[in-house]
């Protein structure tokens, strides 16, 4: 009886240890992410006390001492949102099709090449985007000029392609093949079964993989800064895809470097637009991936 007493101690006692260790973990990471955006805040306070909501203005013009974010900020969002427009249709399409319809040789050979899409330098992607895709477009849609939110939107897109594609076949194969034999056996087609069950059961690595997709796109600098002509104003019309503009990114690569007093300031606010924007990137995608959950169980 003391030795099984001893035993079921221990086994405790493991438990316990292990859990403070993830919950340490865990606490830590929320910290790091606490002192990022204090720090952040830190430095950003002069210019938000000076200008306020100046900031969120249009107007940038260094000379008169207006720094409006506004032009980079939907310059960022527009083009993070026309290169999921991209990528996640296809990056989805390649990933279903990988996980589910090919077979295991043509897998092996696809999956590699596609995941060596990752390691290509951004640099690289900006040369072809400035020099080979800028120039296809201005000839093709007879635009004024090489730079474009369509050409970043395109490289950016194809940038993303291969953390959404990696990440959903990933997630797709995580799913129990006995559900979707069951499925199958219950009579439904090979497509009904992905769209019913595969996906469903996914989501949340889907979801996941769309979030740092995105957020590889809002992040990206240097191929940005090649393409997209780093201009601060808004597209006219605010749609336009054949316009020039700026993103977030750019503008802090651009300024930092020679940037002085107050412009530093207003620089590290560019960065609290970014963190804010993923922190909401991520709660969102919580929400639709727990709605998604709770449709998918019934619950709804």
């Amino acid at each position: 009886m003391p030795k099984e007493f001893e035993k079921v101690i221990s086994r405790s006692s493991k438990d316990k240890i292990v859990q403070a260790i993830f919950f340490g973990i865990a606490t830590f990471s929320v910290l790091i992410i606490s002192f990022i955006f204090i720090f952040l805040f830190i430095r950003a306070y002069p210019a938000i006390e000076e200008f306020g909501m100046g900031l969120l203005s249009s107007d940038w013009n260094v000379s008169r001492n207006e720094f409006g974010l506004f032009p980079a900020l939907y310059g960022s969002i527009f083009i993070a949102i026309g290169a999921l427009l991209v990528s996640v249709p296809l990056g989805l399409g390649v990933a279903i099709y990988l996980s589910e319809i090919a077979s295991n040789k043509i897998r092996m050979i696809l999956k590699p090449i596609i995941e060596l899409l990752a390691g290509i330098p951004s640099i690289v992607y900006g040369f072809i985007g400035a020099i080979l895709l800028g120039r296809f477009l201005y000839d093709t849609f007879a635009m004024r000029g090489v730079n474009s939110f369509l050409a970043a939107m395109l490289i950016l897109g194809i940038m993303a392609l291969p953390i959404i594609i990696s990440l959903s076949d990933d997630a797709m194969k995580s799913v129990p093949k006995d559900m979707k034999d069951a499925s199958l056996a219950l009579g439904a087609t090979k497509w009904q079964t992905i769209r019913k069950v595969t996906i469903p059961g996914a989501i949340s690595g889907i979801s996941s993989a769309v979030i740092m997709g995105m957020g590889r796109a809002i992040g990206e600098t240097m191929a940005v800064m090649l393409i997209i002509g780093s201009v601060m104003k808004m597209p006219v019309p605010f749609f336009n895809i054949f316009d020039t503009g700026n993103t977030l990114t750019a503008l802090i690569a651009v300024h930092m470097g020679e940037s002085h007093g107050i412009i530093i300031s207003v620089l590290f606010t560019a960065g609290i637009m970014l963190f804010t924007i993923v922190a909401i990137m991520s709660i969102i995608s919580d929400i639709l991936q727990t709605r998604t959950k709770e449709k998918f169980e019934g619950k709804r």
